[in-house]
């Protein structure tokens, strides 16, 4: 059963903390993104291990095994985004419907160890790219398909939220807490 699509603009947690996850986007160094990415990554792995994954606690929320389909997309499509900020100036970025993309792809039905080594691969290659931006390339930037204008060290602080907060919405503890 599809949930309610997230029409909200995400990008309001580069001015303030998440009340939710409490994640702030300037208490980090930019340097920290692969990092940061890669102990993620390490804390869905104890999520896709649990019995329970593909349930979901209501309809209206999707299950740990959903949130780690989406989070695995999410660092697939952002990888490809900051290869584009890297390599050309001011690209614009395609749509991505994320709540299309879950029920097309049946995100409840997929297979809890392959999302696992597809999510570690995903996220192995998002945080090597973010280990590889120079310190020039920080300021370069890149569009949104609404408009939103980013620069690779605002997309990264955007971006690294995705994760964390819906780390956040399986129960689990968030790394570093």
């Amino acid at each position: 059963m599809p949930i309610t699509p997230d029409a909200k603009n995400w990008t309001w947690v580069l001015d303030r903390p998440c009340p939710e996850c409490r994640f702030e986007a300037a208490a980090f160094p930019r340097e920290n993104v692969g990092q940061m990415i890669r102990d993620n990554a390490a804390a869905w792995r104890l999520v896709l291990a649990r019995p329970d994954v593909a349930r979901r606690a209501n309809e209206n929320i999707w299950s740990p095994l959903e949130y780690a389909c989406h989070v695995r997309d999410v660092f697939r499509i952002c990888d490809a985004r900051l290869a584009l900020m890297l390599a050309e100036d001011d690209p614009t970025f395609a749509n991505w419907d994320q709540d299309a993309t879950a029920v097309d792809d049946a995100y409840g039905e997929q297979d809890p160890a392959r999302v696992g080594a597809e999510f570690d691969e995903a996220a192995g290659l998002f945080a090597d790219r973010f280990d590889g931006v120079e310190r020039g390339q920080w300021s370069r930037p890149g569009t949104r398909s609404d408009g939103s204008i980013f620069t690779v060290e605002s997309f990264a602080r955007y971006v690294i939220h995705d994760p964390i907060h819906h780390l956040f919405d399986t129960g689990a503890v968030l790394p570093g807490k």
